[in-house]
């Protein structure tokens, strides 16, 4: 994680008994979802809704997962979300995710955010809302 990272967003989610797999843990690929989440419910917060039929949004054109220890069912996770400082379009963001009540750390990751124009599939200026939130005379 970059040095300037700040922490953005906090997300509670609860493990459902089919995130697990054969294994009786936690699927790699649901790791992704619970960043996706954390990272949606940030992006409403910052008002880009996430639709398909918003002219203007976020996609992910990178994402990384480090699998450190097992989740297993039940349980809630709790992903915290940073972001680097924000590039023209661009936004970097990583991830932490715990089980609440505990202190290990179970996975971290990574992804790459940029908001696009949907019907040119151009890259577009990230928004004020999030531009703002590193602005320094505003912390």
């Amino acid at each position: 994680m970059k040095d300037k990272a700040r922490l953005i967003h906090t997300s509670r989610i609860a493990v459902r008994w089919g995130d697990m797999d054969a294994y009786n843990h936690v699927n790699n690929t649901v790791y992704f979802r619970y960043f996706e989440q954390a990272r949606i419910e940030w992006a409403e917060r910052m008002g880009s809704r996430v639709s398909p039929f918003e002219e203007i949004g976020p996609v992910i054109i990178n994402a990384s997962c480090t699998f450190l220890a097992p989740v297993n069912y039940p349980a809630t996770v709790v992903v915290r979300m940073y972001a680097g400082s924000p590039g023209r379009s661009s936004l970097m963001t990583w991830y932490e995710l715990f089980v609440e009540g505990e202190d290990r750390l179970y996975a971290e990751g990574a992804a790459k955010t940029v908001w696009m124009d949907m019907r040119s599939g151009k890259s577009v200026p990230i928004p004020q809302a999030v531009r703002a939130l590193f602005d320094d005379s505003a912390a």
